[in-house]
């Protein structure tokens, strides 16, 4: 392809990440967080001004846009979409981006945190992208590259095909999602309302990554209620809710079954937030595999372990509640693989080797997968996301605006 994209999109990726937009899962409202308009209102601004038509904010906080169809012909519409919220998990207030342009190879300090260094022992990644242009953020913040390096590579590619009317393509749609990273990027009134047959997400790694099955996921919310007394006067009276908090996290598994001893397709039970007091705690898991067996037989061993530390103290009150989050995409996708195959032919023609990898997360494509719109995930660079380490190649960027300008001109042709 006769274009060089590593300008705008260094240009863009440095705009939207000095955006502060964490989502926030406490909070009730679509979007949960008002900063996220702030960037969802500048993406409805720069679509008007690259000539997208039918360009919206939806009362849920997306973006919807479309790029008509070049040619007449009966096409399916595709979508592509990327989410503009930033994980809850650390600060992304204030975001400073640096861009380490020709990255010469070696170990890269951020400088406002000396502590914080890239390296190939913790991004082993890095030493395949020598050369190319790295944005990294200065050390006390992420990137926020996940996913605005989505955001970044749909706008320019949504850019290059609207100055190009002579490149053949079908209807596409444009949609830029809120709250992904709470698990609430799919309204219940997205699928119709951005109105595509097939859509992908841009939401992925390596570069030649192709995603088509992610974890299943549940919450489970556990509640403990004690018996508050003053501790003066607490001898066989006090029912302490942390010290049974404590009990259930102490007899889950620990050695395995947890992130930081699985890979690969084995799955986990997370604990990522706890808090209380001696009269009430409250502990809040993550539940993920691949497969559906597997993760209800995570629910059922969190409320087995639960109803063992309620039998050991009848006076308290223990319950656990599983919550459904989104299922793997695959049990929908291996029955019609269109999607899929037209983006390994797109990959071929941009001169992308593909690997195919189950992503031990989930997308938005998850849930419009599961809601009747099969969406695959593809690649944009980011690294190391949700921490002070996160990074992206310009060049990674680049390559999959170029993939995606093929993606659109390959579905014209069947």
């Amino acid at each position: 392809m006769a274009t060089n994209f590593d300008k705008e999109l260094e240009e863009r990726l440095v705009r939207y990440v000095k955006i502060d937009t964490q989502a926030d899962e406490s909070s009730p409202t679509s979007p949960s967080t008002e900063i996220q308009l702030d960037l969802l209102r500048l993406l409805v601004d720069e679509l008007n001004e690259i000539g997208a038509q039918d360009v919206r904010l939806t009362d849920y906080g997306a973006v919807l846009a479309t790029l008509p169809a070049t040619i007449e012909k009966n096409i399916p519409t595709i979508a592509f979409l990327a989410h503009v919220d930033t994980a809850p998990g650390f600060n992304a207030a204030g975001v400073k981006p640096i861009v380490h342009h020709n990255y010469a190879g070696g170990d890269i300090a951020l400088p406002d945190d000396p502590q914080q260094v890239l390296t190939y022992e913790n991004s082993p990644y890095l030493k395949a992208r020598i050369g190319d242009d790295i944005v990294t953020a200065s050390g006390t913040t992420l990137l926020g590259a996940d996913d605005k390096a989505g955001v970044a590579i749909i706008m320019a590619a949504a850019g290059y095909l609207l100055r190009n009317p002579d490149i053949p393509h079908g209807p596409i749609r444009i949609g830029f999602t809120p709250d992904e990273e709470i698990g609430r990027g799919v309204h219940a009134d997205l699928p119709a309302d951005l109105g595509a047959e097939f859509a992908y997400t841009l939401d992925g790694a390596h570069r030649g990554e192709l995603v088509y099955e992610t974890f299943s996921a549940d919450r489970a919310i556990v509640k403990v209620q004690g018996v508050s007394i003053h501790p003066g006067w607490a001898k066989d009276k006090l029912v302490n809710a942390l010290h049974l908090a404590a009990k259930i996290v102490d007899t889950l598994p620990q050695a395995t079954l947890t992130p930081e001893t699985t890979d690969g397709r084995q799955g986990f039970i997370h604990l990522y937030a706890m808090s209380g007091t001696a009269a009430a705690a409250e502990l809040h898991f993550i539940l993920r595999d691949f497969e559906m067996d597997e993760l209800e037989r995570q629910g059922e061993l969190i409320r087995q372990v639960c109803a063992t530390i309620q039998a050991t103290e009848p006076r308290a009150h223990i319950t656990c509640e599983i919550i459904p989050q989104y299922r793997n995409m695959r049990y929908w996708l291996e029955n019609d693989m269109r999607p899929v195959d037209l983006a390994v032919d797109a990959y071929q023609r941009a001169g992308i080797e593909h690997h195919f990898l189950p992503i031990r997360g989930g997308t938005d494509g998850s849930r419009l997968t599961e809601k009747g719109v099969p969406t695959p995930n593809l690649f944009t660079g980011m690294q190391n996301i949700h921490g002070p380490l996160e990074w992206v190649s310009v060049q990674d960027m680049a390559r999959a605006t170029e993939m995606c300008v093929k993606l659109a001109q390959r579905w014209s042709e069947d």
